[in-house]
């Protein structure tokens, strides 16, 4: 995608994201039902779905980013794999964190070392190791393959934690999809809502969060692209002034 082009598009997304953020917030607030035994507390959970869903949904394109770059050597799939990781690391931490204060009341503690909380934060670290492997290799290309090589086989990671629940028993909920026969009965945590209007209005907030979460990392994606582009025209620009001015001296 060319600068001009990124130009164009960058407005539109933000002010998307910033127009469904706002009413994300005030469907939390004002729209969904409070749940029975956390009350109010419980609506951190749809910040906590969203953010964790576009974390994985990020790591993934950083997958996609890091694929392509091994195949087609451009370094635009580098940009891509980079700033999907940098997004994608802000948004598990979010989760992190919501998934935390949602979990006090729930489970009466903060955090426990269960096979998901552990795993998550397997992933967490593994992905921020992935800065410290860039920053160790200066030339470009050797460094844009290492860390296309690496971003897929962190993806493991992210793969671990989606299943963990549904084949270990472990205090976190599984809000979509089944869980194997050992791993039942182990929830903790799930809502509860009356069956009909109350429901329905949670998924459409639930929804609603996770589509203005999704706005929110195709804006900033668009944004770190730009960004990208300009520091690599910096650098051109640097290059070239270095070089005029030896040859002057010379």
């Amino acid at each position: 995608m060319s600068l001009p082009r990124l130009n164009r598009w960058i407005p539109i997304f933000n002010w998307l994201a910033a127009i469904t953020l706002v009413i994300s917030l005030a469907m939390n607030f004002f729209y969904a039902p409070t749940e029975r035994t956390m009350g109010n507390v419980q609506r951190i959970f749809y910040f906590h779905v969203g953010t964790a869903w576009v974390g994985a949904v990020a790591f993934f394109i950083a997958l996609v980013g890091g694929t392509l770059y091994l195949r087609q050597k451009r370094d635009i799939w580098d940009t891509i794999a980079l700033s999907s990781v940098e997004i994608g690391l802000v948004f598990l931490t979010i989760a992190t964190a919501a998934g935390s204060v949602w979990g006090k009341p729930a489970w009466n503690t903060w955090w426990l070392w269960s096979p998901r909380l552990t795993l998550i934060t397997v992933a967490w670290l593994t992905y921020a190791a992935y800065f410290m492997l860039r920053g160790a290799i200066e030339e470009r290309e050797r460094r844009g393959r290492f860390a296309a090589i690496y971003v897929i086989v962190a993806f493991v990671t992210i793969i671990m934690t989606y299943i963990s629940i549904r084949i270990f028993r472990d205090i976190h909920p599984v809000v979509f999809g089944g869980t194997a026969e050992s791993a039942q009965g182990a929830s903790e945590g799930l809502q509860e809502f009356e069956a009909g209007l109350e429901s329905m209005k949670m998924g459409i907030t639930l929804t609603m969060n996770t589509v203005s979460f999704t706005i929110m990392y195709i804006a900033w994606m668009l944004n770190r692209i730009r960004l990208q582009y300009l520091m690599d025209s910096v650098d051109s620009l640097k290059m070239r002034v270095a070089s005029r001015l030896q040859g002057g001296k010379a």
